[in-house]
């Protein structure tokens, strides 16, 4: 039996975008949550010299896994052995691995709806049950303690995304320490996703790691430290699953690029350049809220951190995929349907990614303005 998955519809926007580039039209990709800027300098500088001297092969990065550990200490004061972090081609590798790690076929995995695509994708592949809990406006598009209480029976795990694709928002950390105590008090494992971490504009985020030190935890070097194509990332577990993290990433994926590792331990230090990335998405974020009165678009819930809004269009349609191909072909601009993020309200919801420059940023607000204004409301 092979496990039957949705496909990511925004790969579709994405081909007919770079087909229309191919033709010779102005195309902006708001369409993925990738940043435009390339690694940290000193990150690129540091690869040439290893392309240079050093032939490379199988090899985990001891000082690159102390180096994750310090920056817990120093950013969260959490003490973390680095024999509890793997390193991996990215986050998605350590997302299969942290949900293998937790059950096998028909355990129940749990997350917010709306939330990333692959949550759910990753859980049926694994022949695992999603189980998808419906977060709206009122709640920021975000779990909260009292609705994983009410799950009977209870899953084995959560996923919880703060900062969350596609929406952006963050969970109070008064919420995650109540999260964290009904998991421990139901026997529900906390897998949370943290890739969009350091990318937040308004107040720090908090690890669930500071609440829920058992917890499995998936980071990326794909976001904030903008190396998206390098394929490194990282997942934190617990002591008593430690080894077999590491057996599942030796068997299924040996290990990450050496290059990659050896840049990635690099671009830690490259803290100013990187923070200019985060200013830029802010200014970014702030134009797009601005516009959004003049674009019709007042359902949204103000991202915290990422680089995404996530839209209500339904007085406009009731086919997200079909909304965004039409956008795309009028006015050049790529942006995400929501079906991908929700399956159920999904067909009314789009997402902006905000990670392209200013001035890409600036021209798409000024093709989707009276693209906007000239879209008939859908009655009722």
């Amino acid at each position: 039996m092979i496990a039957q998955l949705e496909p990511f519809h925004a790969i579709a926007v994405s081909a007919l975008a770079h087909r229309l580039a191919a033709e010779g039209r102005s195309i902006i990709h708001m369409e993925f949550g990738q940043p435009s800027t390339g690694a940290p300098a000193a990150a690129i500088a540091c690869a040439h010299q290893v392309l240079d001297t050093d032939a490379m092969g199988y090899w985990e990065s001891q000082p690159l896994k102390a180096r994750i550990a310090r920056h817990y200490r120093d950013h969260d004061g959490i003490d973390i052995d680095p024999g509890r972090i793997v390193l991996t081609c990215g986050a998605s590798p350590a997302l299969v691995m942290a949900l293998s790690l937790i059950g096998g076929p028909g355990a129940r995995v749990a997350f917010a709806r709306p939330g990333y695509v692959a949550y759910r994708n990753n859980a049926r592949a694994l022949f695992m049950e999603p189980v998808e809990i419906a977060c709206g406006l009122d709640q920021g598009y975000q779990l909260d303690a009292a609705a994983l209480a009410a799950i009977d029976p209870a899953p084995a795990a959560v996923i919880l995304a703060s900062p969350a694709n596609p929406t952006g928002t963050v969970i109070a950390p008064d919420e995650l320490a109540r999260i964290a105590e009904v998991c421990a008090a139901r026997g529900i494992r906390l897998i949370a996703d943290e890739i969009y971490h350091g990318i937040t504009f308004t107040g720090p985020t908090h690890s669930i790691l500071q609440v829920a030190p058992d917890a499995l935890v998936v980071n990326s070097f794909s976001k904030y430290f903008s190396m998206p194509g390098w394929r490194l990332g990282w997942l934190v577990v617990p002591e008593e699953l430690a080894e077999q993290a590491r057996a599942r990433m030796g068997n299924l994926f040996l290990t990450p690029p050496v290059l990659s590792q050896k840049a990635g331990l690099v671009a830690f230090d490259a803290r100013d350049e990187l923070e200019s990335h985060v200013a830029t998405y802010a200014r970014n974020r702030d134009l797009l809220l601005a516009a959004l009165p003049a674009l019709g678009l007042d359902r949204i819930a103000p991202p915290d951190g990422a680089f995404y809004i996530y839209a209500d269009v339904g007085h406009l349609t009731d086919d997200s995929l079909g909304f965004a191909m039409r956008l795309l072909q009028d006015t050049g601009v790529a942006i995400a349907p929501g079906i991908d993020f929700d399956p159920v309200e999904g067909h009314r919801f789009v997402r902006f990614s905000f990670a392209a420059a200013t001035p890409l940023i600036e021209t798409a607000i000024a093709r989707l303005i009276p693209w906007f204004a000239a879209q008939p409301r859908r009655a009722g």
